[in-house]
């Protein structure tokens, strides 16, 4: 089908540039684009160029200059230096002499006191004898009876009792009808034997003394009660090995906690020797004796414990100035070198101390001492550093470690490309190490 094409008309009343169109057709904003210019470029690029020549220039100076850097270590030779003297310990000094080699000590004393129960180990056969009463009758006559003591007395099935003290039986009386009434005494017997074979019930008793005589049936004894108490077997015993024994472990227990009490009042900066102490035994008493039968037994003992106690200062001081006094002889080196004379090794000092001799009586002790410690010759800094000025690390480290008074040496230079010592000592570092 052909197409239809219409004309476009204006409205009559307005003008083409006031009809509002029905789309709105935006441009987008064109950047600025820069032509760079050819001679500009090269110019930039010289200039950064030049900048950093300058810049690693300027730091290379000041790493000439301020980076330099040495470290030198230095293990000095030493040598060990020992002596042996015989010094004293005198509770009555104040002060040292170091000429006389005697030194104030520290006199420490204590009362002790300890008490403890212990058990009896012995075993004893033991018993009792049975006792009660007879009422003894006397039917012989009107006359009093005299029985002395320990007068035997035979019961019926043959138990033989004793009487405890003599005694007087009394005399019958006639009654009306002129009958005897006997008369009566209570005895107290006990029985010949220990065992509960004598704890008898009542019986009747006759006189073994008067056996072959009229008395023999006029006299006789009867108990209403029975006889009590009698008995044998095993009991714990008290032996002198007991006794021993409680003195022995009390006495060791006793200084034991004396030792530990007396070295809590010993100063801070005294010493006290462990081999120090006088232990005297002044009272002892025991609440059973040997062969008593008891199963147990208290055992209280008393004592004194001494020591002396001296400072430890005082004698590696006095170590310290007799080394000095006794040094090898110095060897003879130039004004212009570094070495100084012998410098000691403080920790290393060594004190070893035995008791030589006591004496209680004076208060006062000898000690061997035994003292060592390592010297070494100590190096002027100073003139160290300026010995090696500019010269290169293997220069230093043979010139250093050719020294007799140098056991070994480190050489260190920073940065790496630095071969030379630098020149300004405060760039140096000396360390002195003592194995």
């Amino acid at each position: 089908m052909p197409e239809k094409i219409s004309d476009i008309y204006y409205p009559k009343d307005r003008l083409p540039s006031e009809l509002e169109p029905e789309f709105e057709f935006k441009k987008e904003p064109q950047e600025n684009v820069l032509i760079p210019k050819t001679g500009s470029s090269k110019r930039r690029i010289f200039s950064l160029w030049f900048l950093g020549v300058l810049l690693l220039f300027i730091i290379a100076v000041l790493s000439y200059f301020l980076l330099p850097k040495a470290q030198i270590e230095i293990w000095p030779a030493t040598q060990n230096l020992s002596f042996k003297e015989i010094i004293e310990i005198n509770t009555q000094l104040e002060k040292p002499d170091f000429v006389l080699k005697v030194f104030p000590g520290k006199k420490l004393e204590l009362e002790l006191e300890k008490s403890q129960e212990f058990s009896a180990s012995g075993k004893t056969l033991q018993g009792a004898k049975a006792k009660g009463v007879i009422q003894l009758y006397n039917s012989y006559s009107t006359a009093n009876q005299v029985l002395v003591a320990n007068t035997r007395f035979i019961s019926a099935d043959g138990k033989l009792f004793r009487s405890l003290k003599r005694v007087i039986i009394p005399g019958g009386q006639h009654d009306e009808k002129g009958k005897l009434i006997p008369g009566s005494l209570d005895v107290e017997v006990v029985a010949a034997e220990n065992g509960e074979e004598y704890n008898i019930d009542p019986s009747t008793f006759s006189i073994p003394g008067f056996a072959g005589t009229p008395k023999y049936t006029a006299f006789y004894g009867k108990s209403s009660l029975i006889m009590s108490g009698g008995f044998k077997g095993e009991a714990p015993q008290v032996t002198k090995a007991d006794l021993d024994q409680a003195k022995n472990s009390l006495s060791e227990a006793l200084f034991t906690e004396g030792r530990a009490s007396l070295r809590n009042q010993v100063p801070s900066d005294f010493i006290l020797i462990d081999d120090v102490y006088q232990e005297k035994i002044i009272e002892i008493s025991s609440g059973a004796e040997a062969l008593e039968a008891v199963s147990n037994f208290n055992f209280k003992i008393k004592g004194t414990l001494r020591a002396m106690a001296f400072k430890q200062s005082d004698l590696e001081k006095f170590s310290k100035e007799f080394i000095f006094a006794n040094m090898p002889e110095e060897e003879t080196f130039s004004s212009e070198s570094f070495w100084k004379e012998r410098k000691i090794q403080e920790e290393s000092l060594k004190l070893n101390y035995r008791i030589y001799s006591l004496d209680w009586e004076k208060d006062k002790m000898s000690l061997e001492l035994d003292f060592s410690v390592k010297v070494y010759r100590d190096i002027d800094v100073p003139t160290l550093k300026r010995a090696i000025f500019s010269k290169s690390l293997k220069e230093v480290e043979i010139s250093l470690a050719s020294q007799p008074e140098v056991k070994r040496v480190d050489v260190k230079f920073w940065p790496f490309w630095v071969s030379k010592a630098p020149q300004n000592s405060d760039k140096i570092k000396i360390k002195l190490n003592i194995d």
